[in-house]
């Protein structure tokens, strides 16, 4: 068994341990995913988490065992984990390097975008999958594409958005869990309250007071409601790049690009830039010109939102739970 299992392992036994102790036990840790470089440690009570969990169940209309495909320690495989022991199994870890999932019965997983990209790439993966209740897929924005693939595939997935602060996803396909407060503050900055918000950052009381307010959690992302109130998530507000004097949202820009057919994956961020102030840089996995990438983003935005550079990969760097490393992006876009 390698040092993964043996991680996964033992942070199932101490879960169960948690769940099961009498009264209300101190609060689980979980350490957010460092992508902007500043990773904080996160307390969640445990009626955070069973508020989170049940909820979930009922959205779901079903429970059974859970498959974690997903690194322990984050609250999305925290929340796996969790959903599985309270519905009365213990969740199947998966192996990454050679994957099995379940072909019977009723079950779940939890997959970032990448992941289910590389599912829908292996048939053996697809017909397993295809047997699933639901797959969730958070950690990121779900291309549409990517959803009309899966759903294609006769895969049933659910988009989910939330974060550690919120024990893991409270919004599933725009829509609030049960006892979930959405609502949009300035500029656009999504709210969320209600019993799955966490207790604070632990050792952090200063950081703990700037987005617990008045028993609303401030999240860093900008979002949109339509009429009938389902949300839609535009990005984190910091991901507004300004260049030259013009405001460019960066996720839209990605999410144009993710579009094109000679590309397979993108992140589009801001690189400091002596003329432009900051310049808008297309991190691609596909074969495409500078020329291309501009004149396919202005088709449907404005040309300014359009990237100034692209760098081709092989593929993007990522985190451990999946999600763009943007620091180390930034350091392929050179000076």
């Amino acid at each position: 068994m390698d040092n993964g299992e043996v991680t996964a392992t033992g942070q199932v036994g101490a879960l169960a341990r948690w769940l099961e102790a009498p009264g209300e036990p101190a609060p689980w840790v979980v350490e957010t995913s460092g992508s902007t470089g500043h990773p904080k440690r996160v307390q969640l009570s445990r009626r955070a988490v069973l508020a989170s969990v049940s909820a979930t169940e009922r959205r779901l209309g079903g429970r059974g065992q859970w498959v974690l495909a997903l690194p322990p320690s984050y609250v999305a495989g925290v929340q796996v984990i969790c959903r599985s022991l309270v519905a009365g199994h213990q969740p199947l870890l998966l192996d990454p390097a050679a994957p099995v999932w379940p072909r019977e019965g009723t079950w779940f997983t939890s997959l970032v975008p990448t992941q289910l990209l590389r599912v829908l790439e292996d048939p053996d993966q697809v017909a397993a999958l295809r047997t699933a209740h639901t797959v969730l897929l958070g950690g990121g924005p779900m291309d549409p594409a990517l959803r009309a693939r899966a759903e294609a595939a006769g895969v049933r997935v659910a988009a989910t958005y939330g974060m550690a602060e919120t024990a893991g996803g409270c919004v599933y396909d725009g829509r609030p869990l049960d006892g979930v407060a959405l609502a949009l503050g300035d500029g656009g900055r999504i709210r969320i309250g209600g019993p799955t918000v966490f207790d604070g950052y632990e050792g952090d009381p200063e950081q703990t007071a700037e987005v617990l307010v008045d028993g609303w959690f401030l999240t860093s992302d900008a979002g949109r409601l339509d009429e009938d109130g389902r949300l839609s998530v535009l990005g984190r507000l910091d991901d507004m790049v300004v260049s030259g004097g013009v405001n460019v949202p960066a996720p839209a820009v990605a999410a144009r690009l993710r579009a094109h057919p000679d590309i397979t994956a993108c992140e589009v961020l801001g690189v400091p830039d002596p003329e432009w102030g900051t310049r808008v840089v297309a991190f691609v996995v596909g074969g495409v010109s500078v020329e291309e990438v501009r004149d396919f983003v202005a088709a449907v935005h404005p040309r300014s939102w359009a990237p100034r550079q692209v760098v081709a990969l092989d593929a993007l760097p990522l985190l451990a739970n999946g999600k763009a490393d943007r620091l180390a992006l930034r350091g392929l876009a050179g000076a």
